[in-house]
């Protein structure tokens, strides 16, 4: 960050970094936020997994709103559809911090310049079932809830595989897979060593050795460390 140019424009994942499971501590993101101040670049956040790293979807919003506090003006794409369930219905939100209602004003022609063109008129039957789930009460509460009951869910679930790993005996060290959040996780197989698991094995994932945690089940995980292992060791 201090060694980009000035006036840079920065992509930050918000919380439950895709691909590598790895967040910034709140310490982190401060230090972060004053090096992104003192340089005048503009931070641009994504935020699809909000409420899947810690399973509490005010704690995954620290870096967002610590930023805003301290007076970026920050650029902020956020999706509902992983943590609300809508995946089919590309249900979000775009919000940009002006620094005052004449510049809101600017922003504001210039997104609806961008917008025309790439799709106009948004589908709204996501964002209505989407705005109905946050602005009552119940359920908003039976929300929050399930999506800390899939947090949970996933942080079970690499567990499980660290846990079925060892257990047949595998050398290597694989507490990454438990120290890393969110969705997916690295495995640390090589390339060649993704080949043999869809090869020998029928289990796919890309060549970086990334695997889709939510896609991990009680009923599959022995299976899946079990090719691990074979390939792995």
């Amino acid at each position: 960050i201090k060694a980009a140019p000035k006036n840079s424009i920065f992509l930050f994942h918000a919380c439950a970094h895709n691909p590598t499971g790895v967040d910034p501590t709140p310490e982190q993101w401060r230090e972060i936020s004053d090096a992104v101040k003192a340089a005048g670049h503009y931070s641009f956040f994504d935020m699809a997994y909000q409420g899947f790293a810690s399973g509490n979807t005010d704690t995954d919003a620290f870096a967002v709103r610590h930023f805003v506090k301290e007076g970026h003006n920050i650029a902020l794409a956020q999706s509902f559809a992983k943590n609300m369930g809508l995946y089919g219905e590309r249900v979000g939100a775009f919000s940009i911090v002006a620094q005052d209602p004449e510049e809101r004003k600017r922003l504001d022609s210039q997104v609806k310049i961008l917008v025309r063109p790439l799709y106009s008129n948004p589908p709204v039957h996501g964002a209505r079932i989407a705005s109905t789930i946050l602005n009552d009460a119940a359920l908003n509460k039976q929300w929050l809830g399930e999506v800390k009951g899939m947090a949970d869910r996933i942080i079970t679930m690499r567990a499980l595989l660290k846990d079925n790993l060892e257990k047949l005996g595998s050398a290597h060290d694989w507490s990454h897979i438990t120290s890393q959040i969110g969705m997916f996780a690295y495995t640390g197989l090589t390339p060649q060593q993704m080949d043999a698991l869809a090869k020998d094995h029928s289990v796919y994932a890309t060549k970086d050795g990334r695997i889709s945690v939510a896609g991990i089940t009680s009923g599959n995980v022995g299976r899946l460390a079990e090719a691990i292992y074979k390939v792995k060791g």
